[in-house]
């Protein structure tokens, strides 16, 4: 195998892909868009392998009313326990951070401005998902002396804002994953990197919006993007993880040689750490100051076995 597969967890998510057209067919069907485009889509499934409140590593426990937040700004507490809902027994994970904290009022704070701003020029006034800006206005239907009328008023709901914050900085996580709360957390943790896969397959490879008709081509369409993204995460791998896909995507575009009839290629590009370590993790280089014609055929013939 080219790298190891870890199969224990797996990590599933789906994504729509909308196609410019109006009418739908036994393939394109109407569905949600984040976006709220009127397009139909199609969905793609992947999957990808990989307290007393206690601090990850430690089993000591702590008050969260007690911890100095500047000596432990980066660190994790978690407490968990087993539940039984239903029938259904679960282990429950909930995590503290003051960084997370930080994180999810840094956001709500963004929020907030966008709310205050649909107040002075309202539209709308239905909240569309969870975490719409809307949720933290209030909405009064009143006539100038009070009584109840067809006019809606929206202000700002700051209890809302206020009881919001008192979880800032809680994470909870359900699992019938039997492994301690150390290793669960690691493993959610992770999550974020099957919702990189379908960033890189819409940006980088422009795996949408679809202009495709025939159900066939529209298959080795998507066949083509999941295929880009093995190839892509089997090179980040190699690379040892230490590079963004913006970063290796930029440079394997900007990677091209110059021919000259009769002498060889001449490297149009800048070296860097990251070329660097691509010819030393397929074990040839293009960076000399001229690839002799003999040379590169052998680059070749090598990357065809």
């Amino acid at each position: 195998m080219v790298l190891d597969r870890h199969k224990r967890v797996l990590y599933y998510d789906c994504a729509n892909y909308y196609f410019e057209i109006e009418e739908t067919d036994d393939f394109r069907k109407y569905g949600h868009s984040k976006e709220n485009r009127p397009n139909p889509i199609v969905q793609m499934g992947l999957f990808m392998d990989a307290d007393g409140w206690h601090l990850i590593g430690d089993k000591r426990e702590y008050k969260l009313s007690e911890l100095d937040e500047g000596e432990n700004y980066e660190k994790a507490f978690y407490k968990d326990r087993w539940i039984n809902e239903d029938g259904l027994e679960q282990h429950l994970v909930v995590t503290f951070s003051f960084q997370y904290r930080d994180y999810m009022r840094k956001i709500r704070s963004r929020q907030l401005e966008r709310a205050k701003k649909l107040v002075d020029n309202p539209s709308s006034p239905k909240r569309k998902r969870p975490n719409d800006p809307k949720r933290f206005i209030r909405q009064d239907h009143c006539t100038s002396d009070g009584e109840i009328a067809d006019k809606m008023i929206a202000s700002m709901d700051e209890n809302a804002a206020r009881e919001e914050e008192r979880y800032d900085g809680f994470y909870a996580v359900c699992t019938n994953l039997e492994d301690d709360a150390a290793a669960i957390i690691s493993i959610n943790q992770k999550r974020w990197q099957i919702e990189e896969c379908f960033r890189i397959m819409k940006s980088e490879f422009q795996a949408r919006p679809v202009y495709l008709s025939r159900k066939d081509r529209i298959t080795a369409h998507f066949i083509t993007c999941f295929t880009a993204l093995i190839l892509y995460r089997i090179l980040e791998k190699k690379l040892g993880e230490s590079y963004t896909s913006e970063n290796i995507i930029r440079t394997l575009k900007e990677m091209n040689v110059l021919a000259v009839p009769g002498e060889g290629y001449i490297p149009e590009y800048t070296r860097t750490d990251l070329t660097d370590k691509l010819h030393d993790v397929f074990g040839f280089r293009t960076d000399y100051e001229i690839v002799s014609q003999r040379n590169m055929k052998k680059i070749l013939t090598a990357t065809r076995k």
